[in-house]
């Protein structure tokens, strides 16, 4: 069964807009941990530390997302889709906001860190419902041929928010002086989430509920808790989710947001070397994912998967001889190559993680899966690499890091099944035989 090309792309758009600002705001906690959080929020004698303890709140954020895949997870495998997506997208734009005019450390002293560790958490919670949401509602609509493709877009959002979050800080950091920003400047791009968060809703409220979900709560709701339903009938899925995360979710981290530190502390250069290198390469990040989840249509979702995940293990250690040139363009290049890799990854990840849940506990089983692997990877990748680069002053422990996942994520790979071109209506039908049986 397909959607009319009008009707898809509708809901692509609502998908697409919603999770490039849900990444917006994350990636902006990101970015401004590694810049100016450390001073502001964690003041020490040495930046490095600074930094850490900075990184440390953004791990948290990690730690509340497979709460909040959980939450969401089970209410929208319960009353749908489209609620919890709006309900994310509230969540964080609300505690984005608030993390703009939170008072500092030299202002209110311990509290400053305390309320924006609070704000963190709310964070990470609304985007561990986001994202399986917005994957799973592109996914259902879209037709099975090109689900590849359709599903990748509400991956671009990643890059989509990262390009606007750094975007942003880049034209901050080109038009004040380091003592603006820091003083005031920082705040501005928190604010402007309020905005952004308007026009998502408005965009999100008009898109119709998933026909898969509407069709299999018809005839087939969950007999226990969805979480239950996973982990008992459905574990071996969640951990080729988990493993099949970890390369990807881990290099991601540390070519967005390690660069940052590794060029300003390690290699002495401008914040705006690595912000530059950041906002093209996620252009072209942007860009390319789709093509990835075509590519993947046509001759499967684990051999582009597996090209990333090798790929992304070559390309680490190429990647920090390219930014100790100190040469803006090669420095760009490398993010550029990196982001391209991981898209092989990601591109395709939406379709495949998708479908290897049953559509009655789609949602948990994506987003738990998804977000637990986030505390292993994604979580502790920039307190890892800062660790790592601290201790023994060099990068090749980091990329040894990086490889050390790639390998996780191809062993998950080679445990999985292809799923390209599975029907997801088939499916339902299946799980209704079941029921009546």
């Amino acid at each position: 069964m397909s959607k009319p090309r009008g009707s898809i792309a509708k809901v692509v758009s609502a998908s697409l807009i919603g999770t490039t600002i849900e990444w917006y705001d994350f990636f902006l906690y990101t970015s401004a941990a590694a810049l100016v959080f450390g001073k502001l929020f964690f003041p020490t004698n040495d930046p490095l530390t600074g930094t850490l303890l900075a990184f440390l709140t953004y791990a948290v954020g990690f730690l509340a997302r497979p709460i909040g895949g959980l939450v969401f997870g089970h209410f929208g495998d319960r009353v749908g889709r489209k609620k919890l997506l709006v309900l994310s997208l509230l969540l964080m734009g609300g505690s984005t906001c608030a993390m703009g005019v939170l008072p500092t450390y030299a202002t209110v002293g311990v509290l400053a860190p305390i309320l924006l560790t609070l704000l963190r958490l709310v964070q990470g919670f609304a985007l561990g419902g986001e994202w399986g949401g917005a994957v799973l509602i592109v996914s259902e609509h879209g037709d099975d041929k090109r689900r590849g493709f359709w599903a990748s877009w509400p991956q671009c959002g990643a890059p989509g928010g990262n390009l606007l979050a750094t975007a942003v800080l880049a034209i901050l950091a080109a038009t004040q002086s380091d003592e603006a920003f820091l003083s005031w400047g920082w705040r501005i791009p928190f604010l402007l989430s309020g905005v952004l968060v308007v026009i998502g809703l408005w965009i999100r409220l008009a898109v119709s509920e998933s026909p898969v979900f509407l069709a299999a709560q018809e005839k087939s709701k969950p007999e226990h808790a969805p979480v239950v339903e996973v982990f008992r009938n459905n574990w071996r899925a969640v951990l080729i989710t988990i493993g099949s995360r970890m390369a990807e979710n881990v290099s991601y981290y540390v070519i967005t947001a390690f660069i940052l530190v590794y060029v300003t502390t390690g290699l002495s250069l401008p914040k705006s070397a690595g912000l530059n290198a950041v906002l093209i390469g996620s252009a072209v990040h942007f860009v390319t994912i789709p093509l990835w989840g075509i590519l993947s249509d046509r001759i499967g979702r684990r051999p582009v998967y597996l090209f990333g995940a090798i790929g992304m293990a070559v390309w680490s250690f190429v990647f920090f001889a390219m930014l100790d040139t100190k040469n803006s363009g090669v420095i760009i290049l490398a993010a550029t190559v990196g982001l391209v890799l991981h898209g092989a990854m990601y591109g395709p990840q939406a379709a495949f993680f998708s479908e290897q849940f049953p559509t009655r506990v789609r949602y948990t089983g994506l987003s738990v899966g998804g977000q637990l692997s986030s505390i292993a990877a994604g979580a502790v990748a920039p307190l890892i690499a800062v660790a790592l680069f601290k201790e023994f002053g060099s990068t090749i422990p980091v990329s040894l890091y990086v490889v050390a996942m790639c390998v996780l994520t191809v062993i998950a790979l080679l445990a999985a099944r292809e799923t390209k071109g599975q029907s997801l209506h088939s499916e339902v039908l299946a799980e209704r035989s079941h029921v009546s049986a």
